[in-house]
């Protein structure tokens, strides 16, 4: 007997329970990214309009990838229906090209993981999440094509021309230190933005101007000279002193240029940026504005609180009152590996509450479970630097055995046609909706109830044929198969198994 077959019986189109994995679950994303949602979900979510920090701990396959998704798709609905007052969002889930960075900057003090992420900091957080969001507002600005930038934010051009000359000029200082895109080479593309701001400074072209004035002035003069006497008339040291004292103010400009890029090359080790570049990018700015602008040029949180403040004024004015960040898939960087320990070492320079409770800025830290048992064990510094009473901590993200058969109903009603059926109509009159909760307790959190319910599929189509099928699973099907998949899932706990 075919799946396919059992399913379309009840009137169901597809698998429920095929997906396991949220971010590329079609029948959640499609159907029940609405309707499903754990019990926690308001306190995580909070109030769009005043963004606030959330730290949940979840063990694997408790719904946290999907609590993230859920969270975009909610605040791309709030900026539909609030186009001046939008949230911008900043998915901080993928860490793996900002550690290889920082760990190419390690090169001759030890490549170890643990070695490699005591150094750390927060403030190598906070240039990652300001290359994010930095790089996708020029995308959105550029309209670049195959953007990364999360969807739902939308920033039209009439907002763009809001932004006043100091606006402009901090945008452009950011793209210089952030900006990571690679569809266009890193020149190209701040000069795109700078024209599409419609920023344009004859200061900064002053000093390659009267250098370049100088050096005709004097290939003129010695021209006329010769042509006229056959002789240059001065000594020639004259000609060289005239021409390094024209040239000098761009020299000086370039060698300050050249030791900001290098400052912010050493201390901004998550970029991809190159010393050259980013300090011809300098070059454009007037040296005047850029010394008394703050730049990321020091290992400390001062200069980056600075940047923080610039990119959120620049949201003000384009219809933008507050910031979701959200971090996800702390345990996937393959310098992790899995390893609470690194782990640790990753996410804890970022447990500051200064940093955690920025006016108009959410931090949405969704966490593996096995970091709770070091939040439990730290001192009261610790405590008194994070202040996690007041960041709306979710200890755990359990599941009750009625939230998770609710979750299970909710995925068949969303591939069901007509009047879905519900979970319990799915087994014969010896398995009871009491007996059910009871296996749907021991299994936990949602993606073992998916595969759990999957396997029971299979399980009970290769015990019929197409040609005499049975549509109620059996109590001695569901038995057996459950103490299989708990002996596994016991496995998996400790370590053991492949889950």
């Amino acid at each position: 007997m075919k799946i396919h077959q059992f399913l379309e019986h009840y009137g169901i189109q597809s698998n429920p329970f095929a997906v396991e994995d949220a971010q590329t679950d079609t029948v959640f994303k499609s159907g029940c990214i609405d309707t499903t949602y754990h019990p926690a979900w308001q306190k995580v979510y909070g109030d769009p309009q005043e963004p606030s920090t959330s730290i949940v701990f979840g063990e694997k396959g408790s719904g946290k990838t999907a609590m993230r998704l859920q969270i975009v798709e909610h605040i791309a609905r709030y900026n539909r229906e609030n186009p001046t007052q939008q949230i911008y969002v900043i998915e901080y889930d993928d860490f793996n090209p900002y550690l290889d960075r920082f760990r190419e900057h390690q090169i001759g003090r030890g490549r170890r993981p643990d070695r490699t992420l005591k150094r750390w900091m927060l403030w190598d957080h906070m240039d990652a999440i300001l290359m994010i969001g930095v790089t996708s507002l020029i995308d959105r600005i550029l309209g670049t094509r195959n953007s990364m930038a999360t969807p739902g934010c939308d920033i039209p051009e009439s907002s763009v021309t809001k932004l006043d000359q100091n606006q402009a000029r901090d945008l452009l200082l950011l793209a210089a230190c952030y900006d990571e895109s690679t569809t266009e080479t890193f020149k190209s593309r701040w000069k795109a933005l700078r024209k599409k701001l419609h920023v344009w400074s004859l200061q900064s072209w002053a000093s390659i101007s009267l250098g370049t004035v100088v050096t005709i002035a004097l290939i003129a003069l010695l021209a006329t000279l010769i042509a006229t006497t056959g002789q240059i008339f001065f000594p020639w040291w004259l000609y060289v002193v005239a021409f390094v004292a024209g040239w000098m103010p761009w020299g000086i400009k370039a060698m300050r240029s050249l030791w900001k890029a290098h400052r912010i090359y050493r201390n901004v080790k998550v970029s991809n940026h190159e010393r050259i570049p980013l300090a011809r990018t300098l070059l454009d700015f007037p040296l005047g504005e850029l010394a008394s602008q703050p730049l990321p040029m020091h290992p400390r949180t001062d200069d980056r609180y600075a940047m923080m403040n610039k990119f959120y004024g620049i949201l003000r004015s384009l219809d933008v009152t507050g910031i979701i960040v959200i971090v996800d898939r702390v345990d996937e960087p393959h310098l992790i590996n899995g390893s609470p320990e690194l782990m640790k070492l990753l996410l804890w320079p970022m447990l500051d509450n200064k940093f955690l409770k920025q006016p108009g800025i959410g931090i949405k830290l969704l966490l593996p479970i096995e970091l709770q048992q070091f939040v439990e064990r730290e001192n009261k510094e610790f405590y008194q630097r994070a202040r996690l009473d007041k960041q709306n901590m979710i200890p755990s993200l359990q599941w009750t055995s009625e939230a998770l058969y609710d979750v299970a109903s909710a995925r068949i009603h969303a591939v069901s046609q007509g009047e879905a059926p519900s979970v319990q109509d799915l087994f014969d009159e010896s398995v009871s909706k009491q007996r059910i909760f009871d296996a749907f307790r021991q299994l936990r959190v949602p993606r073992h109830l998916f595969k759990f319910l999957y396997r029971l599929l299979v399980a009970h189509c290769n015990n019929y044929t197409d040609q005499e099928p049975s549509y109620k699973i059996s109590s001695q099907t569901f038995e057996s198969t459950l103490a299989v998949y708990l002996r596994e899932q016991d496995a998996f706990d400790r370590g053991l198994g492949a889950g």
